[in-house]
């Protein structure tokens, strides 16, 4: 509680924090496990190998480097306003950036490709 000119002003944020922190351990012993639909496809996103050379360009190619729909909006020369990248938004963006690095490493460790026309 903090007093200004004979009122009090009560911060919640405060008390509640010192009283959750016996209420957490209740929390746990009861919290039901989340229930991740996507997960065996990010395992199997994860798992997945690059064999060949034909597969990895292909993979280069489909999975963007940057996301495509980050814009600036202009009008009569000027930018009147920025359009933010939504990929992160995607619940399987770590593991589409991750297999898209994959492919370009297997460009460049086991073909010996010069890569730069992919990014």
């Amino acid at each position: 509680m903090l007093k200004t000119n004979n009122r009090r002003i009560v911060f919640p944020a405060f008390i509640n924090a010192v009283g959750e922190n016996q209420k957490v351990g209740n929390k746990n012993k009861f919290a039901q496990p989340k229930l991740d639909l996507l997960q065996p496809l990010r395992i199997w996103l994860d798992k997945l190998e690059i064999p060949n050379r034909k597969l990895a360009k292909f993979i280069a190619k489909l999975i963007p480097a940057q996301c495509p729909f980050e814009r600036d909006v202009m009008l009569f020369g000027r930018k009147i306003g920025h359009i933010p990248p939504m990929c992160k938004l995607n619940p399987l963006y770590d593991q589409l950036v991750g297999l898209r690095f994959r492919a370009l490493c297997y460009l460049v460790d086991q073909c010996g490709e010069d890569i730069q026309s992919y990014c």
